[in-house]
C-alpha cells in the first residue's frame, strides 16, 4: 500500500474514533422512575408530588441541561404527552434527583404514567408505573331533589333522582364543572351499598335507599350526596314522610324550621286536623309546635302523611306585673317560674349586670328597670328576657299646710298635680270647684283625690290661670287661683 494511501486510511480511522468517543462521552442515560406516591388524588388544597431518578454519567450532563417529567393520557400513551414540570438550566448535576410536580386539573382516569427528558444532552427515561391519577375540582358534599329525605312512586311507576343545580342552601354542585361524571348507589346495610347506574339522573322502580358519588376512580373524596329513600305506593297506605330542617323536637331560636315532603304533582298541608290556606307547596315552614299532615297527589294515585312537630322552647315568668311602686326603704322580692333545663340566670338594672345575682330570685331595693335573662343550657340552649320596673310611691295625700297657688304638669312627678291640705281632700266631704277665666267649670267634686289635672290640659298662654273655690262642710270657703306653668 503506498504511504500516502496509508496515511489517509490511518487519519480517517483516527478521526472515527475520536469522534466515536465524542459521542461516548456526551451520552446521559436516566434509570427508572421512583414515584413518592401510589395514586395522584390532588385537588384545590393539595396538588404536589415527587418522582426519584438517577442520571449517569454525572459529568455528562452540561450546564444548560434542564429535565422535564412528561406526563402521558389516562391510557398511559405518551403521544399528546404533557409537560407537568421543568428544572432550571443546571439545577441537578448529582444523581439522583428528586423533582416536583402538579397534574392538570384535568385529570381524570386510572393509567396515566411519567416520563423523564434531559435536554443537554438529550435522553428519556422509562416510563413509570402506571398509576390513578384524579383532579377533585368539585370535593365537598352536594344535594340531590332538594334535600328532601324520601321519595315515593306509584305501584307500576318510577321515581326521578336528581342531582340539584344550584345546590340546595348554598352548597357546591358538581353540575357546574365540566367533564365530571356520577356514579348511583343503593345500601344494602348500614356501611355497604352496591352500584347501580351512571349518570347525573336516576329513574328508580325499586325501593331503597339511593345516594350518589361524583367519579374519582379509586380515589376517594367527599364529592358525595345526601340519602334519599325511595318507596312505593300502595293504595290506602301512608307512606308520605315529612322532615323537620332543625330536628324534631327543633330549637325555635335557630328560626323557621322547614317542613318537607316527597316530590308529587301537588299538595296540601294541614295543622291539627285544620286546612293551612295557602299551604300547597312541598315545603312548609313554621316556628309552631303541632301535628302537621300533607296530602301528596302522585299522578297516578295519592299520599299522606304526619309528623308530630315539639319545640324544645320553655316557658317563664315572673310573679309581678310590669309596673311595680314602693316606698324608699323597702324592697320588693320577684321570683322567676320556669320550666327551663339545668337553667342559669342574668338579673340587670338599667341594662348593668347585678353581680353574683344568679339564682331564680331577687330582692330588689332600688328604683328602675329591671330585666332579668334565663338561658337553658341542656338540649336547645335558647334564652328569654323577662322586664320590670320598680318607681317610688307617690303619696297623693301629703302633709301640706297651704293652698298651692302654682302647679307645672310635665310628668317630672313633682308638682303635678294641685295638692290640698289633708282638712280638703277625700273623706271630708268638701265641695272642690275649679273653673276657667270664663267661668267654666273643669273640676267639682265632694272626694277630691288630689289628682287635678287628671287628663292633660289645652293651654292657651304659657302660663294659664284657674280659679277655685273650697267649700268645706260646716266650715269658711276658700277661694284664690291656681297658675299653671307649662
Amino acid at each position: 500500500m503506498p504511504l500516502t494511501t496509508y496515511t489517509r486510511n490511518l487519519t480517517i480511522l483516527l478521526c472515527m474514533l475520536f469522534i466515536s468517543k465524542t459521542v461516548v462521552w456526551a451520552q446521559v442515560s436516566i434509570g427508572e422512575l421512583s414515584l413518592g406516591f401510589s395514586q395522584a388524588c390532588a385537588g384545590e388544597s393539595f396538588n404536589t408530588y415527587d418522582v426519584t431518578f438517577g442520571f449517569s454519567p454525572e459529568s455528562s450532563v452540561s450546564a444548560s441541561n434542564r429535565f422535564t417529567i412528561e406526563m402521558s393520557d389516562a391510557n398511559g400513551d405518551f403521544t399528546n404527552a404533557v409537560e407537568v414540570a421543568t428544572s432550571s438550566p443546571g439545577e441537578f448535576i448529582t444523581s439522583p434527583a428528586t423533582m416536583n410536580f402538579s397534574i392538570p386539573t384535568d385529570t381524570a382516569g386510572e393509567g396515566y404514567k411519567i416520563r423523564v427528558k434531559s435536554s443537554a444532552p438529550a435522553a428519556i427515561s422509562p416510563s413509570s408505573e402506571a398509576f390513578a391519577a384524579y383532579y377533585k375540582i368539585q370535593d365537598s358534599p352536594f344535594s340531590i331533589n332538594n334535600l328532601v329525605s324520601t321519595g315515593a312512586y306509584c305501584s307500576g311507576g318510577s321515581y326521578l333522582l336528581t342531582i340539584d343545580n344550584p345546590g340546595i342552601n348554598g352548597n357546591d354542585s358538581p353540575l357546574n364543572y365540566e367533564n365530571l361524571t356520577y356514579n348511583w348507589y343503593r345500601e344494602t346495610g348500614p356501611t355497604t351499598s352496591v352500584f347501580v347506574a351512571e349518570g347525573n339522573i336516576l329513574e328508580v322502580n325499586t325501593e331503597g335507599t339511593y345516594f350518589v358519588e361524583t367519579d374519582y376512580g379509586s380515589c376517594t373524596s367527599n364529592s358525595f350526596s345526601n340519602r334519599v329513600t325511595v318507596s312505593e305506593v300502595v293504595a290506602g297506605e301512608t307512606s308520605a314522610t315529612i322532615n323537620s330542617s332543625l330536628g324534631n323536637p327543633y330549637c325555635p331560636e335557630s328560626g323557621l324550621t322547614r317542613l318537607s315532603t316527597i316530590d308529587g304533582e301537588s299538595y296540601q298541608w294541614f295543622k291539627d286536623g285544620e286546612l293551612i290556606p295557602e299551604a300547597t307547596d312541598q315545603f312548609y315552614q313554621t316556628d309552631e309546635s303541632g301535628t302537621f299532615s300533607v296530602q301528596v297527589d302522585l299522578g297516578e294515585c295519592q299520599t299522606t302523611g304526619t309528623i308530630n312537630l315539639m319545640s324544645e322552647s320553655f316557658s317563664a315568668s315572673i310573679d309581678v306585673p310590669e309596673e311595680n311602686q314602693i316606698e324608699d326603704g323597702e324592697s320588693l322580692t320577684v321570683f322567676v317560674d320556669t320550666n327551663a333545663v339545668n337553667p342559669v340566670f342574668e338579673w340587670y338594672l338599667d341594662n348593668e349586670l347585678i353581680i353574683g345575682e344568679t339564682t331564680e330570685s331577687l330582692t330588689a331595693t332600688a328604683f328602675g328597670s329591671y330585666e332579668v335573662i334565663i338561658y337553658e343550657t341542656t338540649g336547645c340552649e335558647v334564652s328569654k328576657a323577662l322586664q320590670f320596673e320598680i318607681s317610688e310611691i307617690i303619696d297623693m295625700f301629703p302633709d301640706v299646710d297651704n293652698i298651692p297657688n302654682i302647679i307645672s304638669p310635665n310628668g317630672d312627678a313633682i308638682n303635678d298635680t294641685w295638692m290640698l291640705p289633708q282638712q280638703y281632700v277625700t273623706g271630708t266631704n268638701t265641695k272642690v270647684t275649679i273653673f276657667t277665666s270664663r267661668g267654666e267649670v273643669v273640676l267639682q267634686t265632694d272626694d277630691y283625690q288630689n289628682d287635678w289635672p287628671i287628663e292633660p290640659l289645652e293651654l292657651t298662654s304659657v302660663n294659664q290661670v284657674f280659679y277655685y273655690i273650697i267649700a268645706p262642710q260646716g266650715g269658711d270657703e276658700k277661694k284664690g287661683s291656681i297658675t299653671v306653668i307649662k
